[in-house]
């Protein structure tokens, strides 16, 4: 799996942890020991796949910088309910202090790199790819666009700045609304774009098709056409530009989809509306030497 920048890492983490201890954690400061030790594991009650442990690792030594972690589940690998997928030994106060904030992360990127996975299998055997879309939480995008990566998807532009997208309300202040002016506006635009720029341009229904295409763009965005209509699209580009799939895309959608022989489904429900998988820290207390027995399944 490609590596998460750890500054980018960091910084989401810093921000997190002055929401959620802004003061320090005041219930793990009162009650245990400075010195008092714990292990503990990040367990999964349902199955799934697992994405996140540079972030579970680097919430529990932001707290204890000599703290212990081990990944005992790679990112990107699947697991059943039971498995131990991290541990981490240091101080009992550290532990609890990273607890929430490491499960709420790994939680969200694992549901998100399960739910993809999902997706990426419907559509084996096809040329298509499955991709996110900016439908990402604020200042969570780094993490949520390398969790669709660890379900076997693909990532989308990843900002406003990286690509050109003309969408339709851009089409409609461009041109007014005149179907005419659509070539010579979007070839006036690619004529102003550096030879690294991607071009790519959403159209909502067949009669844009050639217009669009007659600009030299290279993606072709098919916005909620059919599946008939989709393939008629696919027919009309003839590899002279990608295309890409958008709108109505859903677990029961998407293998018809991609055999109407598009390049390219972008899914905004990989991201937008998963449900946070079930992981749970359960933990060990060292208050006077040995490790007690009995895991405590905290809240």
């Amino acid at each position: 799996m490609p590596q998460l920048p750890h500054t980018a890492v960091a910084e989401i983490l810093q921000r997190a942890f002055a929401e959620d201890a802004p003061y320090g954690d005041i219930t793990s400061a009162t009650l245990l020991p400075a010195d008092a030790q714990a292990t503990a594991w990040l367990v999964a009650r349902e199955r799934g796949i697992f994405s996140g442990g540079d972030v579970f690792r680097a919430a529990m030594t932001m707290q204890d910088p000599d703290a212990r972690v081990e990944q005992l589940v790679a990112d990107g690998a699947r697991f059943e309910a039971g498995d131990r997928l991290m541990s981490v030994t240091g101080l009992a106060r550290a532990v609890l202090t990273g607890e929430r904030i490491a499960l709420n992360l790994t939680q969200r990127m694992s549901a998100i790199a399960t739910q993809t996975a999902e997706y990426a299998a419907l559509i084996a055997g096809t040329k298509a790819r499955v991709t996110d879309t900016r439908k990402t939480t604020p200042g969570l995008r780094i993490l949520e666009r390398y969790a669709v990566r660890c379900g076997g998807g693909h990532n989308h532009r990843f900002s406003l700045s990286d690509a050109v997208l003309a969408k339709d309300n851009h089409l409609a202040v461009l041109t007014g609304g005149d179907l005419g002016k659509l070539t010579a506006a979007l070839a006036g635009v690619r004529a102003q774009l550096p030879h690294t720029v991607h071009f790519e341009v959403e159209v909502d229904s067949i009669a844009q098709i050639e217009p669009v295409l007659a600009a030299g763009v290279d993606t072709i965005m098919l916005d909620n056409f059919s599946n008939d209509e989709l393939v008629q699209g696919v027919a009309l580009v003839n590899g002279r530009a990608l295309v890409e799939a958008s709108g109505n895309v859903n677990l029961s959608t998407i293998a018809g989809i991609a055999r109407t022989g598009v390049d390219i489904i972008s899914v905004g429900a990989l991201t937008h509306s998963v449900r946070a998988l079930d992981l749970g820290l359960d933990i060990a207390v060292d208050l006077s030497g040995p490790v007690q027995q009995g895991p405590v399944d905290l809240p």
